[in-house]
């Protein structure tokens, strides 16, 4: 019997009362914010940091608050404010330090998903909350008297002029450190300007890498480009068997033969990674090194080989193999 009225509570609490507005207010900003990452029409648009900014650094903490302090008299409203700001960046850094150590890493995916359903459960569990309580005791924001309220809230009536002077300082730091904060997220300080470039053996890790090839087999590699040059990027990648040899009379190794085995194209923008497969296949023995080359924007023309070519590549690995 106590679980049939444990479901009615259930029921009862999400379908027979009427939804808050701020709740609804915070599904839709967070609705629209979710479109603009993905949108490619609106990704490209500054709507997205209106958007996206609060997604960070006020809603996650608003719903958490809302789910904690359901009543209007648990706390004051410049209190629920102050806090959502500062439980928002809290929140929203654990969950990033949480991501770091599960297989998603810190990628824009994993973060827009789990801010997303930690929102969406705490607007679940305040609006629950919410609709246990008597009308007049529960947490709502009179948006028809917003101004008074926010007024009432900094500016008191019958306070001294101190306490006016310390509101009116409060909310001068609030809004400078919002501006500020907002300011650091939409004009990032650059920092060193470079490209990722690596192979990765067939198992995806740094090691495994063939060594000894025979001619007419494919060996499954992987090829990883990382784009941190804070503009989108057209790279190519170029794979190269070649057969160096080394002149023990004057001390010096020249590239003598040099083949081009594969050319692979792509573009990336800022913070955007790669990992390409490619199936290494030699048709003819005599080679000793295998080279990768990664160039960015420009490839130099056909009449460029061996060494200066190596030497005009962007960025290059490569592997000692034996061929038979």
């Amino acid at each position: 019997m106590s679980e049939k009225i444990r479901i009615k509570k259930i029921f009862s609490a999400f379908f027979e009362h009427d939804y808050p507005i701020d709740l609804i207010f915070v599904i839709v900003w967070l609705l629209a914010s979710v479109l603009v990452i993905y949108l490619p029409v609106l990704n490209v648009f500054p709507v997205r940091y209106v958007l996206t900014i609060p997604l960070m650094l006020f809603i996650p903490g608003y719903c958490f608050i809302a789910a904690l302090f359901p009543k209007e008299s648990d706390i004051s409203f410049i209190e629920r404010i102050a806090l959502s700001f500062g439980f928002s960046i809290a929140l929203v850094s654990l969950i990033g330090l949480g991501l770091n150590f599960t297989p998603w890493g810190i990628r824009l995916d994993p973060i827009v998903i789990s801010i997303t359903v930690f929102t969406l459960l705490m607007i679940l569990v305040a609006y629950y909350r919410r609709a246990n309580l008597p009308f007049v005791e529960r947490f709502n924001v009179p948006f028809h008297a917003l101004e008074s309220r926010i007024h009432q809230e900094f500016l008191p009536s019958g306070e001294s002029k101190i306490t006016r002077f310390l509101s009116v300082l409060l909310v001068i730091v609030i809004l400078i450190a919002i501006l500020t904060t907002t300011y650091v997220i939409v004009f990032p300080k650059e920092g060193e300007r470079y490209s990722e470039f690596y192979i990765l053996g067939n198992n995806r890790t740094a090691d495994d890498y063939p060594s000894f090839i025979i001619a007419g087999r494919n060996y499954p590699m992987y090829i990883g480009i990382g784009n941190h040059e804070y503009r989108y990027i057209n790279y190519t990648i170029e794979t190269w068997m070649a057969r160096e040899d080394f002149d023990k009379h004057t001390n010096i190794s020249s590239v003598n033969v040099m083949d081009l085995n594969n050319r692979l194209s792509l573009i990336l923008g800022h913070n955007e990674t790669s990992v390409l497969p490619v199936n290494l296949s030699v048709k003819k023995t005599g080679y000793n090194r295998l080279e990768f080359l990664l160039f960015n924007d420009s490839v130099p023309g056909p009449d460029v080989i061996g060494r200066d070519r190596i030497n005009a590549s962007y960025r290059n690995v490569n592997l000692w193999i034996t061929v038979r």
